[in-house]
């Protein structure tokens, strides 16, 4: 278990222990005061609408060990803000200017604790995806790796994933996430990685940084912090990324299907609507690989997680022999068969190359069954929102003859979007399927158990705030 010592914490952050005791230890480190407990430090974020200062003293109710504040620099202050709460008198308070900082220098400081390779991956699609097939091609060589829990891959979230590495760890894999501009170059430095992947430049975050070639620039900062001989590998598909390189002192390495590719996926079908290729190494090693994950976007996934585990010393057979043992990841192209329905759950998050990927998932399974493809708003996509949305009303449009999907239910403003760009691009659609827009989550739930039938396979895509989730578990969790 990972641990840090109230002398520590004080070291790293310049801080100063104001009250209680420093003997504690420290196990976690907590944002969410629900979840502080015994042995956390709760670290109080100061948001656009509630500063967590607010729930210090919760925090402690709920037994943590220690708390950073920046608005109590005494002890008068902290005992005017316990009050009553004798059995917290204990719990050590460390005054701080900026307590985001403060978690970022501890994150530092862990950083500079771990001795064993580190891998970080960012991109506009599909990281968690991506990190999660990293890790298991990983362990086709190593017993113990590390990888970033849930959705900590922001400047908050990156520093306590880093707390959370554990001296048994062999190799971590960490995802860095970043929507505003300096973002990644802030939480890269934090990092140090030794390797680094950068899956695609799409337009998820396009509102705050304007174009693709700005994301593209603040994607590349994820070499900061890190050492000479360091990699970056790159998709040599992308449209973007095969004509950058690295900056002096790091490797470049493009991964593909292209001829341009260092690591290269050769050779791609389909069989039973899952992906199979062939994975070819720069030495010209080669090995078969079937994927148990549907899509031709995680052919890309998977050369890159083959490229990652080679170039630390995994043995292609190895890594690819683990690789075919992933089966995805909650909320994001998840399958379940549930003897009357094909459900696919890929409702954690959207943009309009993710929203294509997902409806080609649906187009490939089962053919010759009824598809019903649910769509929410895809969010932060800048002024240019509704001409991304009626982009996917053209792209199933062009796939109408494949049956892309027969029945539509959309879901938002935005969404509605779709219905525009798909009967501008196919005004014969009318006669060929049904599409439906809702905006209340419970009249779009109630609709569908109305439409669906035995035997259909349905799809539930968009950003995670449209709450698709909540929909999509109805039709494959038992009660």
């Amino acid at each position: 278990m990972a641990k840090l010592e109230i002398t520590e914490i004080v070291a790293a952050t310049g801080g100063c222990l104001v009250w209680g005791s420093h003997e504690a230890g420290i196990t976690s480190i907590e944002t969410d005061s629900r979840k502080a407990g015994a042995g956390s430090l709760f670290v109080p974020v100061i948001g656009e609408r509630v500063d967590g200062h607010r729930f210090l003293v919760s925090a402690l109710e709920g037994g943590a060990a220690a708390v950073l504040t920046s608005r109590h620099p005494d002890k008068e202050a902290v005992k005017q803000e316990l009050g009553n709460v004798e059995n917290q008198k204990e719990a050590a308070w460390i005054y701080v200017e900026d307590t985001v900082k403060a978690l970022q220098d501890i994150g530092a400081f862990c950083r500079r604790k771990i001795k064993v390779p580190v891998i970080g991956v960012t991109g506009s699609v599909g990281k968690t995806t991506t990190r999660e097939m990293m890790a298991c091609a990983l362990s086709g060589g190593y017993q113990r790796v590390f990888k970033t829990s849930g959705n900590h891959n922001s400047q908050v979230g990156v520093p306590i994933t880093l707390f959370q590495v554990e001296p048994e760890d062999q190799i971590a894999v960490l995802e860095l996430g970043m929507s505003l501009p300096g973002e990644m170059e802030k939480i890269a430095s934090i990092a140090g990685v030794n390797m680094a992947a950068i899956t695609n430049i799409g337009i998820a975050h396009i509102g705050q940084l304007k174009s693709q070639e700005n994301i593209c620039r603040e994607k590349l900062n994820i070499q900061k912090g890190m050492g000479e001989g360091g990699i970056l590998l790159l998709n040599g598909d992308d449209g973007i990324l095969k004509n950058k390189t690295a900056r002096e002192g790091i490797r470049t390495i493009y991964y593909g299907t292209g001829e341009n590719c260092h690591y290269q996926a050769k050779n791609i079908t389909s069989e039973d609507g899952l992906p199979v290729f062939t994975a070819v190494c720069p030495d010209g090693e080669e090995t078969r690989i079937r994927l148990k994950v549907p899509g031709s976007h995680n052919v890309l996934n998977a050369i890159l997680s083959i490229a990652v585990a080679r170039e630390n010393k995994v043995p292609l057979k190895a890594a690819a022999k683990a690789l075919e043992g992933f089966a995805g990841y909650e909320g994001r192209q998840q399958i379940y068969e549930t003897g009357k329905l094909t459900v696919i759950d890929d409702s954690y998050n959207a943009s309009p190359a993710s929203m294509k990927a997902g409806l080609e998932v649906l187009m490939s399974v089962h053919p010759g069954r009824r598809k019903v493809a649910v769509l929410a708003d895809m969010k932060e996509l800048g002024p240019n929102e509704a001409s991304y949305h009626q982009e996917i009303g053209a792209y199933i449009g062009a796939h109408l003859e494949e049956h892309m999907a027969d029945q539509i239910l959309l879901l938002g403003n935005l969404a509605a979007e779709i219905q525009t760009g798909l009967l501008k691009a196919r005004p014969d659609w009318k006669s060929r399927g049904v599409i439906q827009v809702f905006q209340d989550k419970e009249q779009l739930l109630a609709a569908l158990k109305n439409l669906l039938k035995d035997g259909d396979c349905v799809l539930f895509k968009g950003s995670n705030s449209m709450g698709l989730g909540t929909v999509a578990a109805a039709f494959y969790k038992e009660d």
